[in-house]
C-alpha cells in the first residue's frame, strides 16, 4: 500500500516532516487544466522523495453532476484532467457526486479525547450546517432528482470512463458526506451499499472505481471488514478514518478512538490485494491549532501515519505467519 497524504498548508517543511514519518505519496487538490502546473507540483514533492498518488477536491464537475447548460465545459476539463494524469502517470482521480455542496458538519469544536476538537454532524441542526469545502456551479433551477441524479452519473460516466482507461487513470468515487439520501433541495445517490453495487453496474472499465471512505461508510451501518471484501479489486482508493453514530448524527474520532476494528479493516484490504493509495483523512484538531482548517491539520495526522504503519506492518506480518 502507498501511504499518502494531504499536506495543508503545502509547505516545505511540511513536506519534509510527512517523508521523515514514511509517507511516500501526496494527494493533492485539482491543479488546474494545464499540465505544466501538474507537473510542476510533481517535480517540486520529488525533491522529499515523494510522489502525487491522487487528485481530489475542487474538481470541475459541479454542472455535471446537476445537469445544467454548462456540463459541457466541466466535461471538457475533466477530460483534459485525466489525459493531464495519465501523461504524469498519476493512478488515481477521487471524486464526488453531491450536488451543491462537499462534504458538510454542523459542528467543528466537538471534542474528543483529551479536549481536541472534531467535527460532527447532526441533522436536527442542519440549519446550521457548513460546506467545508466550497462548491460552484451556474444551477438556478428545481431540485434534482435521484433518477435524474443516476443519469447525470450515467452519462458523466460514459464520457469520462474511456479516456480514463486509456490514461491508466481510475476515478474513484467517495460516498455522499453525510451519507444521506437528500440534503438540501436535491436528493443524493452515493449513501449506502446499494448505491456503491449500481455504481459498479453502470460500467466494468477497470476505471470505474471506487474510494472506500471508511468514516463515511461506518456511519451508514455497513460492517467495514465485510464490506472492504465484497467491494474487492474496485477499492482504488482509501480514506482511513472512523467515526461514531449514525448518518442523522455522528462525530469523528481519533484513528485510533472509533467503532471500528481497525485491524480487521487492515487485514481485510491485505485479503484483498489492495496495493493503491490509502490515507488518513479528518483528523481532529490538537493543542495550539484552534486556528486552523477543521479535519485538515497536521499534528494529529503525524499521529496516524505511525498507528497506519503499524496496521500495515501488523496485517504483512500476518500474513507471512499462515
Amino acid at each position: 500500500m502507498q501511504l499518502t497524504s494531504v499536506v495543508t498548508p503545502l509547505s516545505d517543511e511540511n513536506l519534509a516532516r510527512v517523508a521523515q514519518l514514511g509517507v511516500t505519496n501526496v494527494a493533492i487538490r485539482y491543479p488546474g487544466p494545464h499540465l505544466d502546473d501538474l507537473l510542476a507540483i510533481q517535480e517540486r514533492l520529488s525533491r522529499f522523495g515523494l510522489q502525487i498518488a491522487a487528485v481530489e477536491g475542487e474538481l470541475p464537475i459541479q454542472n455535471a453532476i446537476l445537469g445544467t447548460a454548462s456540463r459541457d465545459d466541466d466535461l471538457a476539463q475533466m477530460k483534459q484532467l485525466l489525459v493531464n494524469l495519465g501523461s504524469a502517470q498519476i493512478g488515481v482521480c477521487c471524486y464526488n457526486f453531491m450536488p451543491a455542496s462537499d462534504w458538510v458538519r454542523t459542528g467543528s469544536q466537538t471534542q474528543e479525547r483529551g479536549g481536541a476538537w472534531t467535527t460532527s454532524f447532526r441533522l436536527a441542526d442542519a440549519d446550521q450546517a457548513a460546506s467545508l469545502h466550497a462548491v460552484s456551479s451556474t444551477h438556478t433551477g428545481a431540485a434534482v432528482t435521484r433518477e435524474q441524479m443516476w443519469e447525470n452519473l450515467r452519462s458523466f460516466l460514459a464520457e469520462l470512463l474511456p479516456i480514463a482507461e486509456k490514461s491508466g487513470v481510475a476515478l474513484a468515487m467517495h460516498p455522499d458526506d453525510p451519507p444521506l439520501a437528500a440534503f438540501g433541495q436535491h436528493a443524493r445517490i452515493m449513501n449506502s451499499l446499494n448505491d456503491f453495487e449500481r455504481l459498479l453496474e453502470l460500467s466494468s472499465s477497470p476505471s470505474n472505481g471506487i474510494c472506500f471512505c471508511q468514516g463515511t461508510f461506518a456511519v451508514m451501518g455497513v460492517d467495514i471488514p465485510g464490506t472492504i471484501r465484497k467491494l474487492g479489486d474496485r477499492i482504488r482508493y482509501v480514506h482511513f478514518r472512523d467515526s461514531h453514530g449514525t448518518a442523522d448524527d455522528f462525530t469523528e474520532a481519533f484513528h485510533d478512538n472509533g467503532p471500528t476494528d481497525m485491524v480487521a479493516a487492515m487485514h481485510a484490504y491485505h485479503d484483498i490485494g489492495f496495493q493503491g493509495p490509502i490515507r488518513p483523512d479528518h483528523v481532529p484538531q490538537l493543542a495550539g491549532e484552534e486556528e486552523g482548517d477543521p479535519g485538515y491539520t497536521m499534528l494529529a495526522r503525524f499521529f496516524a501515519f505511525g498507528y497506519i504503519r503499524a496496521l500495515m506492518q501488523s496485517a504483512e506480518y500476518g500474513l507471512q505467519r499462515r
